[in-house]
């Protein structure tokens, strides 16, 4: 028999992780920077991200961010800074490329960054994201029954998003990659990095001046 509330959190994840946001953005500029791989590696680490909060949601740990102000802005704050940190590299990037000849694909290859750093930039983009764990308190319970073990259905539901997800920013990273020969050169790959650094620092901005109540 059909879980109707299953269902029904699938449909919801699904419209909520094709709604662009940082992640999203994340993914594409690694995939600009070093190619296929890099996105795909960023989405795993974006993707686990999720099993943790739905742990911390499970265990009740995350509810400190709801109710204590401080321990959010903390979080926040963090999260806030790394945003930008990564809108900085991005629009540093957007500066030296102004000064280098067109990028082979031989060339581009060599930009990319290693596996671990890729996954860790996704991990830590979706961990220090406090929207996302309050999202997973507030939204997860409402898919949970009285009856249910509650930590296995929190991953259950988290392994359904993660999927979703995988699949969306994996598809997300082959369609960039395929028009990467459209980037190569110098100026429009410094209008990207550009306009991405700017995103990101917009997104920091926007975190750290939101209201945690």
């Amino acid at each position: 028999m059909i879980d109707s509330q299953i269902v029904s959190f699938t449909v919801a994840a699904a419209v909520l992780t094709v709604a662009p946001g940082q992640d999203t953005m994340l993914v594409v500029r690694n995939v600009l920077r070093g190619g296929r791989g890099d996105g795909v590696v960023t989405t795993f680490g974006i993707c686990t991200g999720l099993f943790i909060h739905a742990t911390l949601s499970a265990l009740g740990v995350s509810i400190v961010l709801m109710h204590s102000a401080m321990a959010f802005q903390v979080v926040k704050t963090a999260g806030a800074c790394y945003l930008v940190w990564l809108g900085v590299r991005s629009l540093a990037g957007a500066v030296r490329g102004g000064h280098f000849p067109a990028h082979t694909e031989h060339q581009l290859a060599t930009r990319a960054a290693s596996p671990h750093r890729c996954f860790l930039e996704g991990l830590l983009s979706n961990v220090l994201n406090p929207k996302t764990a309050v999202f997973y308190l507030a939204f997860l319970p409402q898919f949970i029954r009285p009856t249910d073990l509650v930590l296995q259905k929190s991953l259950l539901l988290a392994g359904i998003h993660y999927v979703e997800a995988i699949l969306w920013l994996v598809v997300v990273s082959i369609a960039v990659d395929r028009m990467r020969r459209l980037f190569l050169t110098s100026m429009v790959r410094r209008w990207l990095d550009g306009m991405c650094g700017t995103l990101f620092v917009g997104f920091g901005v926007r975190l750290a001046l939101e209201r945690s109540g």
